[in-house]
């Protein structure tokens, strides 16, 4: 017995030892032959992080685990992810791991894949991202190598855990996204013919040609299904199918041929409650259904049968039937009753373009409002042909009452619909409105609209829309929100193609208003409210949010209004044009009343891109100049002078630049210029510093008797600089000229130069030269320069005096060199004259001669010369005394 348990003792020493050592002594042989499966089977970029071989975890098989790898394509999908995953785990039995010297393949028996992407993809031209084999001279077989030292697989079990998996078909237009994938198969794949049990759970996305059929529905599965691999032939037999909450059952088969594909498929509901509609809702529409009361049958059964190929798809016939049905939900107070519904996809030929669905009948009734609908849709695949008749009434206010719906406002008002359409979805996307047949009417009324984005609720008395062939006419429609009031009617040229297929609205309007508010289309942006304060239907603004043109108008909008009223701006008898076209709001001959005079404006808004843009040229006609320092900022940006200025201006401004997210010009990104011209106006220096700075420094004139009337001054403006042109203005005789610039940031720097007469700087000359008199001086003009710099609220006035008094004085002896030099000039004429020749007077025969000695009594005419020229130069000598008498 000793020597047994030893046996045994030894035995299991063994076992645990190689169970230790053999992931040593295999996994790099191992890892070794997967590349080179790899390597000569597929064609693609294989990588991993960690290959692990382990005996423990998987005992008694061995199992071969590839960590975190991934499976990259080559051309034509090259960078395109095929597959990757955290973890590749092959299974196999203990012996297996002997065959990697022994050049037989190993037998692989089980496939665990988790956490897995799969990202299939067939392009346009019918190439497939999942077709990465090599090519080999040699026939197929059910390995994925040769049997010369590979693997080969014998699956008698495989699993997929929380995985994905995407399928894009772009020649079909086909979208399958499978989510939370957790699937796992049981049978015998080494067998001709065998039963394979399944069990799958996901959520299912589909699209088929832009058309969205299923949205995260939950699908489960657990079928039976036998297998008959040398036929390919796979037959359903025990399985059910639930679609969200809908269960089907199948039978039949699917067979895979050489050329194509073969179906023949049936299916239907197990039971007929009409419960079974709603759980074919997403429960997150649909929600709990526990409680749920209903009465009825809703019925879904159907035949796929045929081949698949390039040319052809399985016939159709799947009929959704309900009669006389009804559903209340046992928290609301309404119930949806006759509920009919009679519908059929329908397929004879298996050509693709045959497919038609056919809506025999579709009604309900909520208390006594009744809505049905009936229709056929031809070329359902291809270009479907669309003939639909709805006709009924709604409360929409009991739509809440009888299903739950989540909605982001209240649903009111009464709906009355009464039209038919017909049309193609080829003529919708191709903009040929006359193809576009309708007819009939709609009327809405008493339709109240709240939303977190309006301060107020938005309220439609009524609307009216008439259907037409080619267009739709919005007989009238009256509306309210805040202080606003609008009466618009119009026509709208594509309803069907915007609804249908994601065209810009096109139309052309007349709005109608006494008063616009724009306060009452501020877009905010509101704080979070939890479900118990959201009963309160109250909605808290925190800050504005950006306002948008929406990118889906192309309309034209002719509109009058009585009054707007922006922000302090009050317009009357607003009139005018507007074009919304790609973003961009274009402003035609828009007329109005403003500060006591008129305006004129064209341009255009535009919020396509990051930061809004603008374009604008206004023309203002007698504003009052206070009342429009008030209003405008830019005004009091631009021209800051205008706040000591008194009466009315015209003035063309054109201007470009960027919007804040409420469309308030950036006035730092402003480019432009203005022409200004001011009306009867008078300036009150008290209102602004700079103004009465000046006026103390100049004592010589009162800028409160200013009168700036017919004054015209030009402006451009440009990276934050205003630049005045140079003009001039009189004041009492004075002529004053301006020019300099000012920056938004407050700062300025001007030049005054006044033209002064002399009489207001006598005051200021020498005591000589002031001894000429006020007339003598109002001859004299000078230049006096004041610069202004520092800023509006705290300016520098400097006024250079000297400079002016010095140009007066330089003036003043200018001249009187001058009239000096004129005498000067005289008198040497006249003493020239006497000397040369000049006039004589006939002698006075009874004068007595006087005696010789009265000769030295006469002025020597040498000593007149040179006084006179002696004046004239500065040199003045003593006069000759007259009294002595020459003695020799």
């Amino acid at each position: 017995m000793k020597k047994i348990f030893k046996i045994l003792g030894i035995i299991l020493v063994v076992l645990i030892v190689g169970l230790i050592a053999a992931p040593f002594l295999f996994k790099s042989q191992l890892e070794d032959l997967l590349k080179r499966s790899i390597n000569e089977n597929l064609n693609a970029t294989v990588a991993w992080e960690e290959f692990d071989l382990t005996l423990f975890s998987s005992f008694p098989d061995a199992a071969v685990q590839v960590k975190n790898f991934s499976i990259v394509n080559k051309a034509p999908f090259e960078g395109d992810t095929l597959a990757s995953g955290a973890l590749l785990q092959l299974d196999m039995g203990v012996m297996q791991l002997f065959k990697t010297s022994s050049g037989n393949p190993i037998a692989v028996d089980a496939i665990k894949l988790n956490q897995a992407f799969v990202n299939i993809k067939v392009d346009s031209l019918g190439n497939a991202n999942y077709d990465i084999t090599k090519e080999s001279a040699t026939p197929e077989t059910d390995t994925i190598a040769d049997n010369t030292g590979s693997f080969k697989f014998d699956i008698q079990h495989y699993e997929l855990n929380n995985s994905r998996i995407n399928y894009l078909d772009e020649s079909t237009k086909t979208y399958l996204k499978l989510t939370e994938v957790n699937h796992e198969g049981t049978g015998d794949f080494s067998a001709a013919v065998s039963n394979l049990d399944t069990k799958t759970e996901a959520l299912a996305s589909f699209d088929f040609d832009g058309v969205n059929y299923l949205n995260s529905n939950k699908i489960k599965l657990d079928a039976l299904i036998e297998m008959n691999l040398p036929e390919q032939r796979y037959t359903f037999k025990e399985n059910q199918l639930l679609v969200n909450q809908l269960p089907l059952v199948f039978s039949g088969f699917v067979k895979i041929n050489e050329t194509n594909n073969e179906l023949d498929l049936a299916f239907e509901t197990p039971s007929s409650d009409f419960k079974n509609f709603l759980a074919v809702i997403p429960e997150i529409y649909a929600k709990n259904l526990d409680g749920v009361t209903t009465t009825g049958d809703f019925i879904v059964n159907g035949k796929i049968n045929g081949i698949v190929d390039e040319t052809h798809i399985p016939k159709l016939d799947i009929e959704i039937k309900s009669n006389n049905a009804s559903f209340k939900y046992p928290d609301l107070p309404k119930t949806v009753e006759d509920i009919v519904i009679d519908m059929q996809i329908v397929n004879e030929t298996g050509l693709v373009e045959d497919t038609y669905l056919r809506l025999g009948n579709l009604n309900l009734r909520i208390d006594q409002d009744v809505f049905n609908a009936k229709g056929r849709i031809d070329r359902l695949t291809t270009n479907p042909l669309i003939d639909l008749a709805l006709k009924g009434k709604l409360n929409l206010a009991n739509l809440e009452k009888a299903y739950p719906l989540e909605l982001d406002q209240d649903l009111n008002g009464m709906l009355t619909v009464d039209m038919t359409a017909n049309f193609d979805m080829e003529s919708v996307d191709k903009e040929q409105y006359q193809n576009i047949k309708s007819s009939g009417t709609a009327n809405l009324k008493d339709f109240k609209y709240i939303s977190p984005e309006l301060p107020n609720p938005l309220t439609i008395a009524v609307a009216n829309v008439k259907f037409n062939p080619g267009t739709i006419t919005l007989e009238n429609l009256t509306a309210q929100t805040g202080k606003t009031d609008l009466a618009a009617k119009g026509s709208i040229e594509n309803l069907i193609p915007f609804l249908l297929s994601k065209q810009n609205l096109k139309g052309r309007f007349n709005v109608n208003s006494n008063t616009i508010n724009l306060s009452d289309f501020s877009v905010v942006e509101t704080t979070p409210v939890t479900p118990a304060e959201s009963k309160t239907k109250t909605v808290t603004a925190t800050k504005e949010a950006a306002i948008k043109i929406p990118s889906f108008l192309d309309a034209a909008i002719d509109f009058s209004a009585g009054k707007v009223i922006y922000d302090n701006i009050t317009l009357s008898n607003v009139r005018g044009n507007v074009a919304i076209n790609d973003e961009t709001a274009s402003l035609n001959n828009i007329q109005s009343d403003i500060f006591g005079g008129a305006i004129a404006l064209q341009g255009n808004v535009s919020t396509k891109g990051l930061t809004p843009t603008f374009g604008m040229n206004l023309d203002l006609k007698s504003v009052d100049i206070s009342k429009s320092f008030e209003g405008l900022e830019m005004l009091q940006q631009f021209a800051p002078i205008a706040k000591a200025l008194q009466g009315a201006l015209n003035t063309t401004i054109s201007l470009k630049g960027n919007l804040s997210d409420d469309l308030t010009p950036v006035l730092s990104s402003l480019a432009g210029n203005a022409l200004a011209q001011l009306l009867t106006v008078k300036v009150d220096p008290e209102k602004m510093k700079l103004l009465n700075a000046l006026d103390g420094k100049l004592d010589f004139i009162n800028l409160q008797n200013i009168d700036l009337s017919n004054l015209k001054t030009q402006l451009s403006f440009n990276d934050g600089l205003v630049t005045v042109k140079p003009f001039d203005f009189n004041v009492k005789g004075i002529n004053v000229g301006v020019s300099g610039t000012h920056s938004l940031e407050n700062t300025i720097n001007y030049v005054l130069n006044l033209k002064v007469p002399g009489t207001f700087l006598g005051t200021k000359l020498g005591s000589t030269l002031s001894s000429l008199s006020n007339t003598d001086l109002d001859k004299y003009t000078v230049d006096l320069p004041v610069n202004l710099s520092g800023s509006f609220t705290s300016p520098q006035v400097n006024v250079n005096m000297q400079q002016a008094v010095t140009n007066l004085t330089q003036q003043i002896v200018a001249t009187q060199k001058g009239k000096l030099q004129q005498q000067g000039e005289d008198k040497i004429k006249d003493v020239l004259g006497g000397l040369l020749g000049g006039s004589k007077t006939t002698k006075d025969t009874t004068t007595t001669s006087k005696p010789k000695d009265s000769l030295a009594t006469k002025p020597n005419t040498t000593t007149v010369v040179k006084d006179v020229l002696g004046g004239l130069f500065g040199k003045k000598k003593k006069a000759a005394d007259t009294t002595k008498t020459g003695n020799n």
